[in-house]
């Protein structure tokens, strides 16, 4: 389909404004994927440092113990 001004294009025959709320209900729904699998990731990274850590701690306890 070919548009004859940037206005028709914008319009899209009368539908414009559902076919542009779709896609911005879209955009938004995949930044905040994005952003929540970030933040995820980030608090899965820390927990597995501080089990680590806390092993190493357990570890160390054992080893003086003896």
């Amino acid at each position: 389909m070919q548009f004859d001004s940037l206005s028709a294009f914008l319009e899209m025959g009368g539908y414009g404004f559902f076919v542009w709320l779709a896609f911005g209900v879209t955009l938004g729904a995949m930044i905040l994927l994005v952003v929540q699998s970030s933040l995820d990731t980030k608090h899965l990274e820390k927990e597995i440092k501080d089990t680590h850590a806390r092993k190493a701690r357990m570890r160390a306890a054992a080893k003086e113990g003896l």
